[in-house]
């Protein structure tokens, strides 16, 4: 009986772990892209990402991040931080 138990509470937990959320997707793809966007306009250092452009909300996220943290370098830039 606990064998059961513990294989059934294993398979809700695996089931939870792979409904991604989309807005968890979104913001991942988000904090990639800023630092992708910002590392690279401030020719700071190649950023390792995730890169899951298969998940329509980590692209889109991506995309909005990697254009924020571009202007986030060039307005460090233009107040002498960079």
């Amino acid at each position: 009986m606990r064998t059961l138990l513990v294989a059934t509470l294993i398979t809700i937990a695996f089931f939870f772990y792979g409904c991604d959320d989309p807005n968890e997707r979104y913001y991942m793809g988000y904090s990639d892209g800023y630092a992708v966007g910002y590392n690279t306009t401030c020719e700071i250092r190649r950023t390792l990402v995730e890169r899951d452009f298969g998940n329509e909300d980590y692209a889109r996220g991506y995309a909005d991040g990697q254009s924020d943290g571009s202007i986030a370098c060039n307005t460090d830039k233009k107040a002498g931080r960079r």
